[in-house]
C-alpha cells in the first residue's frame, strides 16, 4: 500500500505540476459553463416556457432561469466526468512515451500496482476537477435561483462519483492501448466532440430522431446524465405545480429535459439508472484488470 500511495503522489504531483495540461482542464469546465449559458441558455428557457405555454400557463422568470440553470449544470458535468479522465490518463500515456514507464518496470514495484496507481490517480485527478466544477455550478444555480434540497446536493455528489468512476473506467481501458501524444489528442478530440452528444448533454432526447433517441438510451452515459438531470432540476420542475400548472404539463417537462428517462415506452426508474451505470463502471474496470492481467502474462512474468 506504501507503494501505491507513493506512486498514485507521484502521478497526481505531475498532472498538477504541468500547467499545460492543468490549466486547460480547469478552465474547459468554467470556459463550457460560460458557453452554455451565453449560446444555449436561452434556447432552453424558451424550450421550457413553449411547454407550459400549450396549455395556457405561464411561468415567472426567476424559476425558468433555476430550471435552465439545472440543465446546464447538469449537462456540463455529464460531460466533463468523462473528458477529463482522458486527459487526467495522460500521464499514463506519457510515461510510455517517454520511457519513463521502463524504468519503473526494472524496479520492485509490481506492474499491477503500477497499473493501479494510474486507475487511482486518474479518478483523483478527475474527481478533483469535477468538484471544482460543481461548486461554479452551485454558484451560479444559486444566483440563478436555488430549489435544491440536502437530498438533491448528497445525490448530485454520489452522481458525479459514479459517473467520475464510469469515465475512469472507459478512458483507462482506451488509453491502455495508446503510445503516442497524437495518439491521446486524437482520442481527446474525438470524445469531447461526440461524447456530449451520446450521453444527452448538448441536447434533449426529445429533439432527437427516433431511432437516434433509440441508439442513445443504449449507452451508460446517458443514465448517468439523466441521474443529474433529475437531482439538479428536479426541484425547480416540481416548483412549477406552485404556479398553478397542472400535473400533466409538469410532467411533459420531465420528460422533454429528460428528467425522467423513456426506454421503448418503459419509464426508466431511478434506482434502474444507477444500476446501469454502476454495471458498466465495474465492467470497465474488470475490463482493465484484464488487460493489466493478459499484459503481464504474455511478457512472461
Amino acid at each position: 500500500m506504501t507503494t501505491l500511495r507513493y506512486l498514485v503522489a507521484r502521478n497526481c504531483k505531475l498532472f498538477f505540476k504541468d500547467k499545460g495540461v492543468l490549466l486547460p482542464s480547469l478552465l474547459a469546465p468554467l470556459i463550457l459553463l460560460f458557453l452554455f449559458i451565453a449560446f444555449l441558455g436561452n434556447v432552453y428557457r424558451d424550450s421550457i416556457r413553449s411547454v407550459v405555454e400549450e396549455g395556457g400557463f405561464s411561468l415567472s422568470g426567476g424559476l425558468v432561469e433555476s430550471i435552465a440553470s439545472g440543465w446546464l449544470v447538469s449537462s456540463l458535468l455529464a460531460v466533463c466526468a468523462v473528458t477529463i479522465a482522458f486527459t487526467a490518463n495522460l500521464i499514463m500515456v506519457q510515461d510510455k512515451v517517454t520511457g519513463a514507464i521502463n524504468d519503473l518496470y526494472v524496479t520492485p514495484v509490481k506492474r499491477q500496482t503500477l497499473s493501479v496507481s494510474y486507475f487511482v490517480s486518474t479518478y483523483l485527478v478527475t474527481a478533483c476537477v469535477c468538484f471544482i466544477a460543481l461548486g461554479a455550478g452551485f454558484v451560479y444555480m444559486a444566483i440563478a435561483g436555488w430549489h435544491l434540497s440536502a437530498g438533491d446536493v448528497f445525490l448530485t455528489v454520489a452522481d458525479v462519483l459514479l459517473l467520475v468512476l464510469f469515465g475512469t473506467g472507459l478512458s483507462s481501458v482506451v488509453c491502455r492501448f495508446l503510445k503516442s501524444q497524437g495518439g491521446i489528442a486524437a482520442v481527446q478530440a474525438t470524445v469531447s466532440s461526440a461524447y456530449g452528444f451520446l450521453c444527452g448533454a448538448y441536447m434533449p432526447l426529445a429533439n432527437m430522431a427516433a431511432w437516434l433517441k433509440n441508439a442513445v438510451m443504449c449507452l451508460p452515459g446517458m443514465y448517468g446524465t439523466g441521474l443529474l438531470h433529475e437531482h439538479l432540476m428536479g426541484g425547480a420542475i416540481e416548483a412549477v405545480t406552485g404556479e398553478g400548472v397542472p400535473p400533466q404539463f409538469v410532467t411533459a417537462l420531465k420528460e422533454g429535459f429528460d428528467c425522467s428517462l423513456d426506454f421503448f415506452g418503459h419509464t426508466v426508474p431511478e434506482w434502474t439508472c444507477y444500476l446501469v451505470l454502476g454495471v458498466a463502471a465495474a465492467v470497465l474496470v474488470g475490463i482493465f484488470v484484464l488487460l493489466c492481467t493478459w499484459k503481464k502474462k504474455r511478457r512472461g512474468d
